[in-house]
């Protein structure tokens, strides 16, 4: 493949991403905002957040934005609208997953008016980096720009899957986190697997009850960037968000367990703008609103749970 790659962010999605792009070949330079940690990686050839993998020696450094013809913007959720006007003039591949707060907006919101698609989907970081197979969604609207991302990013390792719906892919991919979270407190309180089952399962619900209102198509929801990603997040024991639910499910502090993180939560604070975004649409999102309420501490796990096992009956 021809076209320069730029991967803007480089902690460990960013980082994953462009060593799995060098390695199958690509032009790829890797961005980082801080120039010590630009030379910490070129001297070490490894970032700490992926511990034994080795960057490709083609794989480019640097703390100055450079040019591209395609750029993958791999920052965290809350940072993608300040660096947006320093990036590339290229299409942007947009990896980050969350809502802006303030604005509860998705990542493809945010960006409007520029050529820009959404890669999201069922994927660890270091298992991506270490070259292990996954499978993900490369999401536009724009079916010609659609084919030509999939065809420059994906790899033996990585199979992309094109989607129409952006703002499906991107809701999946920010509301998972916050499932993820109550997957988390269900697992740390001892609460069961029947318990986290029916969780996910209703999570899955009530995320699909709010891509429909959005103007998303049902079975987005179905698929790799809702399901799929899903499952992964709210079993995985490498997911920060269900790790994060599980040490509040122990009796930990949000405060105490946010102390020790280096790398962002992003379910955090995609729970109140989540929340938000549903009640402007009038869906009902009972899940996250629980999980917003423990977060924001008007709630104890017990009483939690206490409300969401009260609720009206009714058919699935």
């Amino acid at each position: 493949m021809s076209e320069r790659i730029a991967v803007i962010g480089a902690g460990a999605w960013g980082t994953a991403l462009a060593i799995l792009l060098a390695g199958a070949g690509r032009d790829v330079t890797l961005w980082a905002r801080d120039p010590e940690k630009v030379a910490a990686l070129a001297a070490t050839r490894e970032n700490p957040r992926l511990p034994g993998v080795r960057l490709p020696e083609a794989l480019r450094l640097t703390h100055e934005m450079p040019g591209a013809d395609i750029a993958l913007v791999a920052v965290p959720m809350q940072t993608l609208r300040g660096i947006l006007p320093t990036l590339p003039d290229a299409p942007l591949v947009l990896c980050c997953k969350g809502l802006e707060t303030g604005t509860h907006l998705l990542p493809p919101e945010i960006v409007q008016g520029r050529p820009a698609a959404i890669l999201t989907g069922p994927n660890f970081a270091h298992e991506v980096a270490a070259g292990l197979p996954a499978a993900a969604v490369l999401a536009t609207p724009d079916a010609a720009l659609r084919a030509a991302l999939i065809a420059a990013l994906h790899t033996g390792t990585l199979r992309l899957y094109g989607s129409a719906d952006i703002i499906g892919a991107a809701l999946g991919g920010a509301a998972k986190n916050v499932i993820a979270i109550a997957a988390g407190v269900v697992m740390g309180a001892g609460l069961g697997e029947n318990a986290r089952a029916a969780l996910i399962t209703r999570g899955l619900a009530e995320i699909g009850r709010l891509n429909v209102a959005l103007g998303g198509r049902p079975e987005t929801i179905s698929g790799l960037s809702g399901l799929g990603d899903l499952l992964l997040t709210c079993t995985g024991p490498s997911s920060r968000n269900f790790s994060l639910g599980f040490a509040l499910g122990q009796g930990q502090s949000l405060a105490d367990i946010l102390a020790t993180r280096a790398a962002v939560t992003e379910g955090v604070k995609t729970a109140p703008a989540l929340l938000a975004r549903a009640a402007a649409t009038g869906t009902e999102m009972p899940i996250t609103e629980a999980v917003t309420n423990l977060l924001e501490g008007e709630k104890t796990i017990p009483q939690t749970m206490a409300a969401l096992m009260g609720r009206a009956l009714k058919d699935e």
